[in-house]
């Protein structure tokens, strides 16, 4: 049995890990050359502390007051655009408490199945991408904010999640070196992290030995169906057919969906990172300042501090002005940590697929049975990645699936 997977990021890359360990021969077609995409830039957190999902209470109030802040972490670019228009109106549909608490297991057990699939491939012969479990540190600033992450805390140790509330001189213990300008911070010792650069180009060597066919450069233009199946996707003149299909292409999903007929409702939200080579002076927990949205990851000799979230069409433009707003959030929480604004050259971004409420799409196309989707997980598609790629193996071979798929269903907007 043969599959095609368009799109060759984390989520790509790991479905057909777990396609090809199921018995199937593997294509992997994308745009680029598979050593490009957003996949390498991320923060490399893998995150169970993360069950509320980017649509939740508080986020339509606070974005509209970002709106007018040059430098602020998250952004919407006002458009005349019909996908963005109801994309947002199905985002304020959904940010209420109701799918905050619907969201919570969900998103906890993917993560959680998630962890526990990198365990086992960082024992796997050929792999070492740097997978510690610190866990990571939410730091505040402000009581208001410490009062809010104390009670998410609470929910997280309620679901059995490992999570403790620490004043600042437990935080200087964990950091001796680091000067804090901080009131206390919440840390998720159920949380893990590791280097994305060195696991991609791992996996792509792994899966080239395992004899899956890689195909660079190669851009969809058509797909042909027929009698509710997916016949062959077009990448101009050549015809390629699979007895199965994965979509998953990041923020080109719905783009590539459309060749099809299906609506995927999603918009690329862009973020940027820096990595600083041997600094001087490092974390040895990867942080996230909460009223910044900013992450700061430590990967082996290497310090990558990124964040923002720019809602807008897909573009390469780096706006120096919100990377300045990540440089200066890091100095107000760490002072003499090495981080000063970078040249733009240095500056890396990536557009990461959003769906209206948050939660990732994971299943089967209503309109073909052969044609699996996979997208709209967020600033969480490394996190996500192995859970995704199992599961959607699982979902191929027509086996019982290790968590429950319903909140990801591709149809829950029809």
């Amino acid at each position: 049995m043969n599959t095609t997977i368009i799109g060759g990021g984390i989520i790509g890359l790991c479905a057909a890990y777990y396609l090809q360990e199921s018995g199937w021969k593997v294509t992997v077609m994308d745009t680029g050359d598979f050593r490009q995409n957003c996949s390498y830039g991320n923060m490399g957190m893998i995150v169970p502390s993360h069950f509320v999902p980017l649509a939740a209470p508080g986020i339509i109030s606070q974005g509209i007051r970002w709106m007018f802040n040059g430098r602020s972490p998250f952004y919407v670019k006002p458009a005349l655009n019909r996908q963005l228009i109801s994309w947002g109106l199905q985002f304020i549909k959904n940010a209420n408490a109701a799918h905050v608490a619907a969201s919570a297991v969900p998103l906890r057990d993917l993560n959680l199945l998630s962890r526990h699939l990198y365990e086992q491939l960082a024992k796997q012969p050929g792999f070492g991408f740097g997978l510690e479990r610190k866990g990571i540190i939410m730091y505040y600033k402000t009581a208001a904010v410490g009062e809010e992450e104390a009670h998410l805390a609470e929910k997280a140790a309620a679901m059995g999640l490992d999570a403790a509330v620490l004043n600042r001189a437990d935080l200087q213990a964990l950091e001796p070196q680091i000067e804090m300008d901080v009131l206390g911070g919440v840390h998720y010792r159920c949380d893990a992290h590791l280097s994305p650069h060195e696991l991609m180009p791992q996996l792509i060597t792994h899966l080239q030995r395992k004899g899956v066919q890689f195909l660079p450069n190669t851009k969809v233009t058509g797909i042909k169906t027929a009698q509710g199946k997916i016949k062959t996707v077009m990448a101009g003149t050549t015809a390629y057919e699979s007895d199965l299909f994965v979509l998953a292409a990041g923020s080109w999903t719905p783009e590539v969906a459309q060749l099809a007929g299906i609506r995927i409702p999603m918009m690329p939200g862009k973020g940027y990172s820096v990595t600083l080579d041997a600094p001087k002076l490092n974390l040895n927990i990867p942080a996230i300042l909460c009223e910044a949205r900013v992450a700061l990851t430590p990967m082996r000799q290497q310090l990558r501090y990124g964040g923002t979230m720019e809602v807008a069409a897909v573009n390469d433009r780096i706006n120096m002005n919100r990377v300045a707003g990540i440089v200066d959030s890091v100095q107000q929480y760490f002072p003499n940590l090495p981080v000063t604004m970078p040249e733009k050259e240095a500056v890396w971004s990536g557009c990461r697929p959003c769906s209206p409420d948050g939660l990732p799409f994971i299943g089967y196309s209503q309109q073909y049975s052969n044609l699996l989707l996979a997208g709209g997980h967020a600033m969480m598609g490394l996190s996500l990645g192995p859970a995704t790629g199992k599961l959607l193996a699982q979902l191929a071979g027509q086996q019982p699936t290790s968590v429950s798929l319903k909140a990801f269903s591709p149809a829950r907007f029809r």
